[in-house]
């Protein structure tokens, strides 16, 4: 097929977009710096690196749509720094963290999330034209990590001790569930549908500061309470649609569904 397009066109398409790719590569190093700060014992700062770099990637997209400089190169790149910081990074700051201490078993759960991770978006790039908008298949890679990396803050911050093996089970337990939870089919919503033009009653403004006062006063509680409600809310979703799909069943079977009267055909007037 001969392609009509006009050379400079043709030259613009195939090049690469800056400004959409220098947000991704500031995700890509946040990921970098989280492991070297985790490498030097900063584990706060590493936590704090990975938050970042959720923010770098949720920018990268919305600015390529908006300036319509969507590309072919920057959906690969975006998804190789997404494993670079949302897959490695948050595994390794947890086991230098935590897991280590657990022998095999620390190495492990670092890798079933690692495997998680590259899962999660190999399978997101290949059903991105088929799935639902508005949901998520599995725990998107960004919000596993910000969970993982949550729990590192928050215990951090809080100055939890490791008496009784506790918090490395517990972060074997979390890291486990964050990398399962990315390839399972439970739906997250996406956001997607939200549009930023449209207007919204004046009650979402006033959550909305509520929610920024509240991190801003616990910024490691608030954010982590946060991704534990989003990381259980698609198994909420799927349970909800289990149990209606089930009454849907249950009324066919019974006969209870409603008969539609047919738009082309009036009522009878016999009794």
């Amino acid at each position: 097929m001969q392609n009509n397009l006009p050379p400079e066109e043709v030259k613009r398409r195939r090049g690469i977009y800056l400004l959409p790719n220098a947000f991704t590569t500031a995700n890509l190093f946040a990921g970098f710096f989280a492991v070297v700060q985790a490498m030097n014992g900063r584990f706060e700062m590493a936590a704090i690196a990975i938050f970042l770099a959720l923010v770098f990637d949720g920018m990268d997209g919305r600015v390529a749509r908006l300036t319509n400089t969507q590309s072919a190169f920057g959906e690969q790149y975006d998804s190789l720094a997404d494993m670079i910081s949302f897959g490695m990074a948050p595994a390794l700051v947890m086991y230098v963290w935590a897991l280590q201490g657990l022998g095999r078993w620390g190495w492990l759960a670092a890798f079933v999330y690692v495997v998680g991770a590259a899962l999660r978006l190999a399978r997101f790039n290949i059903n991105i034209a088929v799935v639902d908008k508005r949901f998520f298949q599995g725990l998107p890679s960004p919000a596993a990590a910000a969970l993982v990396a949550g729990f590192v803050w928050l215990a951090v911050d809080n100055k939890f001790t490791f008496s009784a093996n506790v918090v490395p089970w517990v972060a074997f337990v979390l890291t486990v569930y964050a990398g399962v939870a990315m390839v399972s089919n439970a739906p997250f919503y996406s956001g997607k549908s939200f549009a930023l033009g449209r207007s919204v009653p004046f009650w979402v403004m006033l959550v909305l500061v509520a929610v920024f006062v509240s991190v801003s006063a616990d910024p490691p509680v608030m954010l982590f309470g946060v991704f534990v409600i989003y990381g259980l809310s698609g198994w909420v979703i799927m349970a909800w649609r289990w149990r209606r799909a089930r009454q849907l069943t249950r009324l066919r079977s019974d006969g209870g569904a409603p008969e539609q009267t047919q738009p082309d055909q009036p009522p009878s007037d016999k009794p």
